[in-house]
């Protein structure tokens, strides 16, 4: 059995240990069998609160050894207590795979368990963590990093996708897929994908602007000169632009390019497709024009981005 250990500590994210753990514990109902022997522990045991007010009862981190331990979110105070982080040293020491979820990752770096890795957090920590910890090569866009036996998740809900990497990578797809099913949650999100998409970034106030962004996102191929996305918010072409700088932050023109680029993004890191063909099946008119906005939005060329995605799922 593949012993893994869910580490809490004090003001805990709910939601950080509950989707994990609930991935795992999908396996048998999605293969008939499960590898995984789960366990919540703690650094004495015990009941711990979590910071939603919930408590939950742990098991102390004994002598045994976990082939993975995964270091939930939360509170980031209790992660500096030295018995927290001398006891994901010892843990770590003797574990083949290390993860953590969301803020976890700052107990990983506390125990010097990030200096000179990739890693990621929740967004809003990213430049926190960066700042503590100036050896940890933090990646804040991204949804999850595995580098070599150390993985790290974004927030909340990202810790569900590093479930599914961790069992895709032990079990196969079909379980994973399975699995995903049974959550009701989407296959695997490829973990350099983006923690915000491009609409999200966006996010106009007005309904004529969401509905001009959508037409394009679902135009993508076509030509979308800011006359027709105008018509389709029913303004001017004048009176579209003035709004939509107003309201994104950027012109219509440069909107419509970060849609492609994440849309030929995703396309990149999930399947084999001929760059090319990429670069005209999300509007770009040549694989030159696409590969200037990739070095421009993400400092990374096309063929970068898909190498990095492989190194990712092999590992």
């Amino acid at each position: 059995m593949h012993r893994i250990g869910f580490f809490v500590c004090r003001g805990h994210d709910a939601l950080d240990l509950a989707g994990p753990l609930s991935a795992f514990s999908q396996v048998a109902t999605a293969a008939g069998h499960s590898p995984y022997d789960l366990h919540v522990i703690s650094q004495a045991g015990g009941s711990l609160l979590g910071n939603a007010g919930l408590p939950i009862e742990t098991k102390p981190i004994g002598r045994r050894p976990f082939d993975t331990v995964i270091f939930v979110g939360g509170d980031i105070a209790p992660m500096q207590e030295p018995e927290n982080i001398a006891a994901a040293r010892k843990l770590s020491a003797r574990a083949a795979r290390v993860a953590s979820v969301c803020t976890g990752a700052f107990l990983l770096a506390e125990a010097g368990l990030l200096d000179e890795v990739k890693a990621t957090t929740h967004w809003r920590y990213a430049a926190q963590l960066q700042s503590r910890f100036p050896r940890v090569k933090v990646e804040g866009d991204s949804i999850y990093i595995a580098d070599g036996r150390i993985w790290t998740s974004a927030g909340i809900a990202s810790g569900i996708d590093l479930a599914l990497a961790m069992i895709e990578k032990d079990m196969g797809p079909e379980t994973s897929r399975t699995v995903s099913r049974l959550l009701v949650v989407p296959y695997r999100r490829p973990g350099g994908q983006s923690q915000f998409s491009a609409m999200s970034q966006m996010d106009p106030e007005s309904d004529r602007i969401r509905i001009a962004l959508n037409f394009a996102r679902e135009h993508l191929t076509e030509a979308l000169p800011v006359e027709r996305l105008a018509d389709a918010a029913r303004l001017s072409p004048r009176q579209f632009g003035r709004a939509f700088r107003r309201e994104t932050g950027e012109t219509p023109a440069k909107a419509v390019e970060r849609l492609r680029v994440e849309a030929a993004r995703l396309r990149l890191q999930d399947g084999s497709e001929p760059i090319e063909q990429i670069a005209l099946a999300v509007g770009f008119t040549d694989p030159e024009r696409m590969r200037r906005a990739f070095v421009k939005l993400y400092g990374h060329p096309p063929q970068s981005i898909r190498r990095e995605s492989r190194l990712i799922g092999s590992r």
